[in-house]
């Protein structure tokens, strides 16, 4: 999931800073991808989830990493004037099922979907709070990338060459 959102956001014009941690005013953590556009000064936080499990600590969770931000780039001369967050969920029967069991609160949290993110990255202009599902598509697109299986056969012999 990390490669596929890194490419992403690089393919969009953004800096990609992978598993960032922060320890500010006792609170502590690690974000999983910060992302910097600097033409328009705007800060993404990248929450990636294999699974929805905890609804209300995903909320909290991505709440706080927003809040903190600034102070968490601030050593690497980045001043946002934008904030925006972004939870990409991979896509699965069950991820969609505990969706549709709390869409009301998690649209609430997350007003801006799949459709959304691909033009607020191009050109960001406000805060961004979006819920999308990677999906399996780009996820097994990747995967056997990667992973293609070769088929591997001993050598044959060369022709016999009589003299």
């Amino acid at each position: 999931m990390h490669e596929i959102v890194v490419g992403i956001l690089t393919a969009a014009g953004w800096h990609v800073v992978p598993e960032r941690s922060f320890s500010v005013w006792g609170e502590r953590g690690v974000v999983d991808l910060l992302a910097w556009h600097a033409a328009t000064r705007s800060l993404l936080v990248v929450e990636l989830k294999t699974e929805i499990v905890d609804v209300q600590r995903l909320i909290g969770t991505v709440d706080r990493y927003r809040r903190l931000a600034p102070a968490v780039v601030r050593d690497l001369g980045w001043q946002p004037v934008t904030v925006g967050a972004w939870v990409a969920i991979a896509e699965s029967s069950t991820n969609r099922r505990r969706l549709h069991e709390h869409a009301n609160v998690l649209r609430a949290a997350f007003p801006s979907d799949g459709r959304t993110i691909p033009g607020w990255l191009q050109r960001p202009s406000g805060p961004l709070a979006a819920l999308s599902f990677l999906s399996d598509a780009r996820v097994a697109n990747r995967t056997s990338a990667r992973s293609s299986r070769r088929r591997v056969r001993p050598p044959r012999d060369p022709p016999h060459n009589p003299r």
